[in-house]
């Protein structure tokens, strides 16, 4: 089974963008994912869709930060990618008359549905700012030079 990390990695690009004083392109953000231009184009089309970031045309071009990172939450980069799926768990359907099956489905629906919510809570309360600050905070302590950055962004 393969994980969503989309979320993961739109944080990523994120704040990198925050970062930049001028827009970077889909082929060098892809670059820092290890991933095509094209998923990149088609990921951060949904995410300008809902505000976060703008894209530019033509030479110089490629996407910039568009909202405030202050208020903006980790759950509305979670709902700009469409609320994917936090589980790999579902529930077994193959006979829905059976008593025992609609008692482990039960158990296991309401579990799954206070994980999520337990989750879309905490994810609410990040925000891209705080995030960013974390970052910011790790590289004064590493030891690496403020200046390197291991994509080249």
């Amino acid at each position: 089974m393969s994980l969503d990390s989309r979320l993961s990695s739109v944080l990523h690009l994120l704040l990198h963008l925050m970062e930049s004083q001028r827009a970077i392109p889909s082929e060098r953000l892809a670059t820092a994912l290890n991933s095509n231009p094209v998923v990149v184009r088609r990921t951060m089309a949904g995410l300008r869709d809902a505000g976060l970031v703008t894209s530019e045309k033509g030479h110089g071009g490629g996407w910039r930060l568009a909202c405030d990172p202050d208020p903006t939450t980790l759950f509305d980069v979670y709902r700009a990618l469409g609320s994917p799926t936090l589980f790999a768990i579902g529930n077994r359907s193959q006979n829905p008359t059976c008593l025992i099956e609609q008692a482990v489905n039960a158990a296991l629906d309401d579990t799954l549905q206070q994980a999520g919510a337990l989750i879309a809570a905490r994810l609410q309360t990040l925000t891209l700012a705080a995030l960013a600050s974390d970052f910011e905070s790790r590289r004064q302590r590493s030891l690496c030079a403020p200046q390197e950055n291991p994509h080249g962004l």
